[in-house]
């Protein structure tokens, strides 16, 4: 018979307490360099985060084990946040951006589209919040391209909104 006592214990061993937000691990890669000594092997990992709410963080960071390097890549991703100004859980603006190869075209939608994206750029877009949008990528099917040209339109979203309220705000007084 088992044992039936404190069943309600959620961080059990010690690990890393649970995420007060939205974490998603985009890709883990192995990468591997030749050496004087041999072959130093580590991994990659991207990783973004959100808080669901208009704030989402993407972080790409290296270790030699899977898990230090899902660790730093989410203290990283929480390094570098940006606010994306939501208007009836879409986007306020058409707005295009290029990284590298990687194109994508993002284009508010009205209520109940859903996220119309790819991988990459549906997981970012996720993590920021927006329900209904439709993107489409170009060049490149690379995931790290594609999550931070998605970053790149997102920031880009940011300072129209924050440009917008200073124009609005100065044309008021």
């Amino acid at each position: 018979m088992a044992y039936a006592g404190n069943t309600n214990n959620t961080n059990r061993g010690g690990g890393r307490p649970a995420p007060e937000g939205f974490e998603q691990v985009l890709q883990i890669r192995r990468v591997s360099k030749k050496t004087q000594g041999g072959t130093n092997v580590s991994f990659s990992a991207l990783v973004v985060t959100g808080d669901k709410k208009g704030k989402v963080g993407l972080g790409l960071a290296k270790a030699p084990n899977v898990a230090d390097a899902i660790k730093k890549a989410i203290r990283l991703s929480n390094r570098d946040l940006v606010q994306v100004p939501l208007v009836d859980g879409t986007i306020p603006y058409e707005t295009h951006s290029k990284y590298g190869a990687a194109k994508v075209l993002f284009r508010p939608a009205p209520k109940g589209t859903g996220l119309i994206a790819g991988s990459s750029v549906r997981a970012v877009v996720e993590a920021a919040g927006i329900t209904d949008i439709v993107c489409k990528v170009l060049g490149t099917n690379n995931k790290t391209s594609n999550a931070r040209a998605t970053f790149k339109a997102l920031k880009q979203i940011e300072t129209l909104g924050k440009k917008y309220q200073l124009l609005k705000a100065l044309k008021a007084s």
